[in-house]
This record gives C-alpha cells, structure tokens and sequence, in this order.
C-alpha cells in the first residue's frame, strides 16, 4: 500500500500476503461452541453456546448457576 516503496518491494508484499491461507485473517474467526460447534449465542468468556450452557445448568456440572422457573 505504500507508494513511496519501489514497485519491486511492494510487488514481494503482494506475493507474499496472497500465499497466506484465506482463514488465516483474525476477522474470518468465529466464536463456536466447544461442545455443539453452534456459530450463533455463543457466550464468550465460556466459550459455549446457550443451550449447551442451559443443560449443564440443569444437570448441575456448573458450580452457582442455577435454572429459574416462574
């Protein structure tokens, strides 16, 4: 991208970045879930989907989260 580089440099660049492999980009990354490999409602800091985290909360493997019910 920079123009002041002679057109040989940046001609190596441009070889260089199209021999990385396309998912190699930090934004193509998805957040999936450990257990389901469910892409969508996914909490980050557990790194599992929402309905993966609702049935562990039920069967209790989850130490203070409990399931309410009204």
């Amino acid at each position: 991208m920079d123009k002041k580089l002679p057109l040989e440099e940046r001609f190596k660049a441009q070889q260089k970045l199209s021999k990385l492999p396309r998912n190699s980009a930090k934004t193509r990354v998805m957040n999936r879930c450990e257990i389901t490999g469910r892409p969508h409602g996914v909490y980050r800091k557990l790194k599992i989907s929402r309905i993966a985290l609702r049935q562990l909360g039920l069967q209790g493997k989850i130490p203070g989260l409990v399931k309410s019910s009204w």
